[in-house]
């Protein structure tokens, strides 16, 4: 589940301030999780993340994407922005040994880059090839590299170091590294625009949780338990991830 700049970017604001008006100033006070040594100033980037960014520009932004854009064209959209980053799935599927995903991965870009008419259509997945995404965040994770301290980015929202370093990386991989600036900024946009749509009807439960940055923070790394062990974890923290996929619905799109 691949982690981009601009899909955090705009898919994970909403999840940055919840907690101005739900954290109690208990909780605030107690900075004791070693996952997250900044968390004093986490929480600071989390409210300015959801108070300004969200409020005055993501979020309508995205309410207006969604009046004015057909479906169809936004899947079409959408198509085009995964298809793109098949290459890394490539590479990642390989790097980890994975052969059938990364063959996969391989059918899968060829048959939409050209049946798919440059992804538009996603004939691949018709065709039963399923998507077997995979970055370099995950690919360090199975090398044994931990994460590292938690961060809370303004305008980026939840990460960390090694998720970031395999963003960057990923970046670097075909056709993301020759495409123009412009095309892979709009790529970029276009996935988190349509992340946040996902989420418009989902910050109800976000919102009723007693500790909402808590509650993020201890999801967001089980998530990134879940990808590096493709989905091999412990029973009691089904219901945990299940949750947080619920609220952050990007991840399996």
């Amino acid at each position: 589940m691949r982690n981009t700049f601009f899909v955090l970017l705009l898919s994970t604001l909403f999840l940055s301030g919840c907690a101005s008006t739900n954290s109690s100033e208990d909780t605030k006070s107690q900075y004791s999780d070693p996952r997250d040594p900044l968390e004093s100033v986490n929480r600071v980037m989390w409210d300015f993340n959801y108070d300004v960014l969200d409020r005055f520009l993501v979020k309508p932004a995205t309410k207006g994407y969604l009046a004015i854009t057909p479906k169809p064209v936004r899947t079409g959209l959408i198509n085009v922005v995964e298809n793109i980053e098949e290459p890394a799935n490539i590479l990642n599927n390989a790097l980890q040994g994975k052969v059938d995903g990364m063959m996969t991965s391989l059918a899968r870009f060829l048959v939409n880059s050209t049946v798919g008419v440059l992804g538009i259509f996603d004939v691949a997945s018709a065709m039963d090839l399923t998507v077997k995404e995979e970055d370099f965040g995950q690919t360090l994770g199975t090398y044994g590299l931990d994460t590292g301290p938690y961060l809370m980015l303004p305008a980026r929202g939840p990460t960390d170091i090694r998720s970031t370093t395999g963003d960057i990386v990923d970046g670097l991989v075909f056709p993301m590294n020759v495409l123009n600036s412009n095309v892979t900024i709009f790529s970029f946009i276009i996935k988190g625009l349509d992340a946040r749509a996902n989420l418009l009807e989902r910050e109800a439960a976000l919102n009723n949780a007693i500790d909402p940055y808590g509650f993020v923070k201890n999801a967001y790394f089980q998530q990134l338990e879940f990808a590096v062990n493709d989905g091999v974890i412990e029973e009691d923290e089904e219901a945990l991830l299940d949750e947080f996929d619920d609220i952050e619905g990007l991840l399996d799109e």
